[in-house]
């Protein structure tokens, strides 16, 4: 009977019962929902497949038991993401790739008067999950350093700057900072102003070094936005772009955020300024929305469901250890400015490792 016909008092399904309906011994039954390495793949869609018919699910107790797996792969975010863009699609992404496979995802948040390594050694230290993936990663992230000591499996989104080899998953935001300031150099611009991530993460190193490469190529004046970061509440983001938008203002705005983009314009706004005739502004952004906000806004698309189902394919692999070193992708932009709706063109990146 189907699982959604079947009485709540009814027994429940075993691995037993999968391989009955599946003329599949039990050791083989049991591989294929693990996605053992040594089981075909057409094997292991047919013996899904009749697990999720019958309603079969894991004795978690029993599965920590026989393998001390807990087919759990934890998320570590803080509670300061906007969760409205790219965190909420990282995370579906995260879910679906996982989806079918013997792995089940948990949202480990910390808040901001929360020391990061709190959850982190929380999950070592009570083996609450099989794998880790870390978001908003630090150039010297002591994170990254207490996993690897640990020998806890892990992927982060975003490089570190430790000398140490890792998986990974991150963008090419040099290269993104740099085509943004070269699309508003091309539109006339020469006063930018960067509304930056906050310092300490590894994704702001990288989007200054390629803004202040590319303004000075262009030779133009490049600033950095002082007392708001793109994390920054909205409000503030838009007192601080309405005060500085005066005399000597800048005319080019860039930021990875797209919340801290709409705030800036707003700013701009309130201080008398036209996006598009005496401002432009470049940001990423994962949700299409910026063009419906103000149509002249110019965009980088930043696919995070790329980076999440890369994410966790990555931290599976490092936890069967199927591939030593797996898992290490750099997302380029490698297209030139269009003026067109489409806005940025975003190329694909590459495999820095296999």
């Amino acid at each position: 009977m189907p699982a959604s016909r079947r009485s709540p008092a009814g027994p429940r399904p075993t691995l037993k019962t999968i391989a009955a309906a599946t003329g599949l011994a039990v050791a083989t039954v049991s591989r294929a929902l693990t996605d053992a390495p040594d089981i075909g793949a057409a094997t292991k869609a047919r013996v899904r497949e009749a697990a999720r018919s019958l309603g079969y699910r894991p004795n978690r107790a029993g599965v920590r038991l026989r393998t001390g797996k807990t087919n759990v792969i934890a998320l570590v975010l803080s509670t300061e993401t906007d969760m409205m863009t790219h965190t909420s699609r990282l995370i579906y992404a995260i879910a679906a790739a996982l989806r079918g496979t013997a792995y089940h995802l948990v949202v480990m948040p910390y808040f901001p008067d929360q020391d990061p390594m709190e959850p982190v050694r929380y999950l070592a230290e009570t083996g609450s999950a099989d794998g880790v993936i870390l978001n908003q990663t630090l150039p010297d992230d002591p994170r990254v350093r207490y996993l690897m000591a640990q020998g806890l499996p892990f992927v982060t989104h975003g490089r570190t700057d430790m000398g140490l080899d890792h998986p990974y998953f991150d963008f090419d935001n040099h290269a993104f900072a740099r085509l943004a300031a070269a699309a508003l150099c091309d539109r006339g611009r020469r006063h930018l102003l960067l509304i930056a991530p906050p310092l300490d993460q590894s994704y702001a190193v990288e989007l200054i070094a390629g803004f202040t490469a590319e303004a000075t190529r262009h030779g133009i004046r490049a600033e950095i936005a002082q007392g708001i970061t793109s994390d920054s509440p909205a409000a503030e983001v838009e007192a601080a772009v309405t005060a500085r938008m005066g005399q000597g203002a800048p005319d080019g705005l860039i930021t990875a955020s797209p919340t801290a983009a709409m705030a800036a314009i707003s700013g701009a706004e309130a201080a008398g300024l036209r996006i598009g005739r005496d401002f432009d502004i470049v940001a990423k952004e994962a949700v299409p929305f910026l063009r419906r906000f103000r149509k002249e806004t110019l965009v980088v698309h930043e696919d995070m469901g790329r980076a999440g189902d890369f994410l966790a394919r990555a931290v599976m692999t490092a936890i069967e250890r199927k591939q030593a070193g797996a898992g290490q992708y750099l997302g380029q932009y490698l297209g030139q400015y269009l003026d067109s709706p489409t806005g940025l063109d975003a190329g694909d990146g590459q495999q820095k490792s296999q």
